[in-house]
């Protein structure tokens, strides 16, 4: 990523350790927020992957003041800052922007489905005029396969005509590069940037136009992603891609987050890792045993994956 007033590059949704207790653990994800900068990705943290709809807002907000007092720059955390509930969006948004972060990436009110762009225009309008800071800096959200609220083009536009330059961009896990592209086409040239949300498409939306991605494997791959996004128009491009695809693609056989804290506790040997907060459980053995088979066929490894245990 970078740190311009328009970032770009590579972003993950950071994984959030537990306790055995199932409280957060801000020692753990210092430690693999710190090895996340060391390798170029910036720290959406309180994404989908993260566990975000399971964390309080309280919550949120002191492990963001714990990040920011370890002394990870804010320049490069990009804050899940959506919420069903219009008060806990606005108080989390607030905090995140007097925190001088670069950005926050919001989901619509997710719970009602079937709602208006009248509705949600609202509700997005809510925020913004609740916050009132100039330096806010909005990523909308559009996982409709998650959510079931989709994000229509038709209200994209409407918000960056009564909110240009506050509506900075857009997270789109449609994981439909026609979409990426008519998002670049249509909103690019006035400074709407288009992440994409899987490294899957990241070579084709880079072609399009995009700033990125931000992706979930980015917690355990980070590097391969960011040299793909550096070197996109090199020659070996196509064969990156199909690499990160092939790792993407062994994590995915499995529950995304808990795999890819099962991989993180088997490379740091800090086992603790692999805890989730219910509704989620842990891999059965089986698919533990089946992840790290499918991992080692690829010759997978996360370096200096010892710093992330506590």
């Amino acid at each position: 990523m970078t740190d311009s007033s328009r970032p770009a590059g590579v972003f993950s949704p950071v994984v959030t350790p537990f306790g055995a207790d199932y409280a957060p653990d801000t020692d753990r994800l210092i430690r693999h927020c710190r090895w996340l900068v060391a390798q170029d990705v910036g720290l959406a943290v309180f994404g989908t992957n993260s566990e975000a709809n399971s964390l309080s807002v309280d919550e949120k907000k002191w492990m963001l003041d714990a990040l920011l007092d370890a002394g990870i720059p804010p320049s490069r955390l990009m804050p899940g800052t959506g919420a069903c509930a219009l008060p806990d969006a606005i108080d989390l948004t607030r905090h995140a922007v007097a925190a001088g972060c670069a950005g926050v990436l919001m989901l619509p009110p997710f719970y009602y489905k079937g709602v208006s762009d009248d509705g949600l225009f609202r509700a997005f309008a809510q925020v913004i005029e609740g916050v009132g800071d100039a330096q806010l800096r909005i990523y909308l959200y559009h996982i409709p396969a998650v959510s079931q609220v989709p994000l229509s083009h038709a209200l994209i536009d409407r918000l960056l005509t009564a909110y240009p330059g506050v509506v900075a961009g857009i997270k789109d896990s449609s994981g439909d590069l026609d979409h990426v592209q008519a998002l670049v086409d249509r909103f690019g040239a006035r400074g709407f940037d288009v992440f994409a949300g899987t490294e899957a498409i990241l070579l084709e939306t880079m072609r399009a136009g995009g700033a990125g991605c931000i992706t979930a494997t980015g917690n355990v791959n980070p590097a391969p992603i960011v040299a793909l996004y550096r070197h996109w128009q090199d020659a070996d491009a196509e064969a990156r891609q199909a690499g990160l695809n092939r790792t993407r693609a062994a994590f995915q056989q499995f529950p995304l987050i808990a795999a890819m804290k099962e991989a993180i506790a088997v490379q740091s040997a800090d086992h603790a890792w692999r805890n989730v907060r219910p509704p989620l459980t842990e891999l059965a053995q089986p698919q533990r045993v089946a992840l790290m088979q499918a991992l080692d066929g690829l010759g997978f490894v996360m370096p200096d994956a010892h710093l992330l245990a506590a």
